[in-house]
């Protein structure tokens, strides 16, 4: 990791942990916030896949599954903006969705990680249990609001303190003589 992307991950983390305590201290009135989140979330990570395709990835081998990626993203960040007349339930799911997809794969990556005997592999664990957790407490506090926008403030937190420690952790570097 670069010092560029070292300090971007420490600016992202300070920025997710600012943004969780506002919804901490905005209570119920913390669902548009938590929509506006995941709309600029899914646009940013769409517009930098499709970004990355033009500008590289084109020429590589499987380089249209990113064009394809980088599109479904995107179109899942328009359809999030066209959510803000429907009931928060239904956005709080779409939201579960999506944190239950992302800790399947964190868990299934650290599982794959510890069979190949990699180092780090107890923090992919640990980010996919966490998102999994904030699952499970968001069906079972599904009937508040309140509680829900509260649960996926601690849920961001822990992803910003994570992200943060990662910008200082050592990285590998192969040198070839």
């Amino acid at each position: 990791m670069t010092l560029a992307q070292r300090v971007q991950n420490i600016l992202t983390g300070l920025l997710m942990l600012l943004i969780s305590v506002l919804l901490f201290t905005g209570g119920e009135d913390g669902y548009p916030l938590v929509l506006l989140i995941l709309t600029v979330t899914l646009l940013v990570a769409g517009l930098r896949e499709l970004i990355y395709y033009f500008s590289m990835a084109r020429h590589m081998v499987g380089g249209k599954e990113i064009l394809y990626r980088g599109l479904i993203i995107f179109d899942v960040g328009i359809f999030t903006l066209t959510l803000s007349e429907v009931p928060g339930l239904y956005v709080m799911l779409y939201l579960l969705v999506i944190h239950g997809f992302s800790g399947v794969v964190d868990v299934l990556r650290a599982l794959e990680a510890r069979r190949m005997q990699a180092g780090s592999w107890w923090l992919s664990l640990s980010t996919g249990i966490a998102n999994l957790l904030v699952v499970a407490a968001c069906i079972i506090f599904a009937g508040s609001a309140e509680k829900l926008v509260l649960i996926y403030a601690v849920g961001l937190a822990y992803n910003a303190l994570l992200r943060i420690a990662s910008a200082f952790r050592r990285s590998a570097i192969v040198y070839i003589p």
